[in-house]
């Protein structure tokens, strides 16, 4: 059911509908290096297909799972008679981010010499995954997950197919059924294809009812890579619905995420740093919810255990925000690296010995408790070349505003003392 046309192809009309740049030039013939970015299923060796179809070019396709550099070499000693010869070669690499530095670099001077027409497709973002070299004689293209309704377009069309779809079984499908395979397979047209396969295997008289289609959909789950972007935006959309006070979103992500196979124990490590990153002093208490919540997932596991999760992440969403001691604790370090080893203030070290007495260690030293108010207004404890430095700045929100008063007012009767 491969598209043997650009009007074939579904869900992609921003990168090849009709006056586009990509498709005038795959319509003209005219070749060029290129890298297609998008999620299974979404057509990217299709369109390397028709890029090689549409030019008249000889088409080779390896894989970077299965090939290692003595294939790459065979394609491209393939490409290198066809250039001798006057033809123009396609070479597409599935999964290009599969391969080493090393593997990618074979093909940079055959693109250079214009030999090959490098075609490489990924689901992970070039950026991160291929090496500059390769990019910067490629163009990127990035190709879009399919929507439902563009999926159910696909499945009619294999249903109406009788020379390469089920056309000849004459199936009876229904558009809630098509609608829920659409929705099931989660923008992979591929995938869903494989459920409508499925179904006309089971179907009962070339019906394919609900219960045909509860088998067939029975543990699915989401598209979700745990090392590669997808887990990388996930976390950050969850932490940033935290930072927003969005309790419906942060819930959601988290699902999402457990959802697709996430490591429980990593979201719980993930949210303790986001107690103590973005609320801070604001509710010291979040701290210790999210360590509940941990600890009580250790205790219980899956599925029990992640309702505690999701308890922790509703009461982060909700809680004040303040990332005043993720800024002082920056503020302090950035002071350490750049002023260097400042010496202790003599009256503040300690004086275990008659010796280090006699030095003056710790003369002068004002015993807090022993003075009126509880403070010695007039220590410095800060090295000399740091006094008055002020690194923590506590917001006005949550259980911070009363620390900020409180300091505040010692901050100006300290000033006041050593004038």
């Amino acid at each position: 059911m491969r598209p043997r046309t650009l009007d074939e192809i579904v869900g992609q009309r921003r990168l090849l509908g009709p006056g586009t740049p990509l498709r005038r030039a795959v319509e003209s013939g005219h070749l060029y290096s290129m890298v297609l970015w998008g999620p299974p299923g979404c057509g990217k060796t299709t369109l390397a297909l028709l890029v090689a179809k549409y030019a008249d070019a000889h088409f080779r396709a390896i894989s970077a799972v299965l090939s290692g550099l003595a294939e790459v070499r065979a394609a491209l000693s393939e490409a290198e008679v066809n250039f001798a010869q006057g033809r123009r070669s396609v070479l597409f690499v599935d999964e290009v981010h599969r391969f080493n530095k090393a593997q990618q670099d074979a093909f940079l001077p055959h693109i250079e010499r214009g030999i090959i027409v490098f075609v490489g497709a990924t689901t992970e973002n070039p950026s991160f995954e291929l090496n500059s070299a390769l990019l910067s004689r490629c163009r990127v293209h990035v190709m879009d997950a399919i929507g439902s309704d563009d999926i159910v377009l696909a499945l009619r069309r294999a249903l109406g197919d009788g020379e390469r779809g089920l056309g000849s079984l004459h199936l009876q499908v229904d558009d809630e059924a098509l609608a829920l395979m659409a929705q099931a397979a989660d923008g992979d047209v591929r995938r869903a294809l494989t459920f409508l396969e499925i179904a006309s295997e089971l179907a009962v008289d070339g019906r394919i009812d609900g219960d045909t289609l509860q088998q067939v959909l029975a543990d699915r789950t989401r598209r979700f890579d745990k090392g590669g972007e997808q887990f990388y935006d996930q976390i950050s959309a969850l932490h940033k619905s935290v930072r927003s006070s969005d309790p419906d979103a942060a819930l959601y992500w988290l699902v999402r995420m457990l959802d697709g196979g996430c490591e429980p124990l990593y979201l719980a490590r993930r949210m303790v740093r986001m107690a103590t990153e973005d609320i801070g002093l604001a509710d010291p208490r979040a701290w210790t919810v999210t360590l509940h919540a941990w600890d009580t997932y250790e205790r219980l596991g899956s599925p029990e255990g992640e309702l505690a999760l999701a308890e922790a992440a509703l009461y982060l969403a909700m809680a004040p925000k303040s990332n005043a001691a993720y800024v002082a604790y920056g503020g302090a370090r950035s002071a350490v690296r750049e002023t260097g080893t400042l010496e202790v203030p003599m009256h503040l070290r300690n004086a275990p010995t008659k010796l280090m007495k006699g030095l003056g260690y710790g003369k002068g030293y004002q015993y807090d408790p022993d003075v009126e108010g509880g403070v010695a207004l007039d220590q410095q404890c800060l090295p000399d070349a740091l006094a008055g430095a002020e690194f923590y700045s506590p917001t006005e929100n949550g259980i911070e505003a009363k620390i900020k008063q409180k300091l505040d007012a010692l901050r100006g009767a300290r000033a006041r003392a050593r004038k």
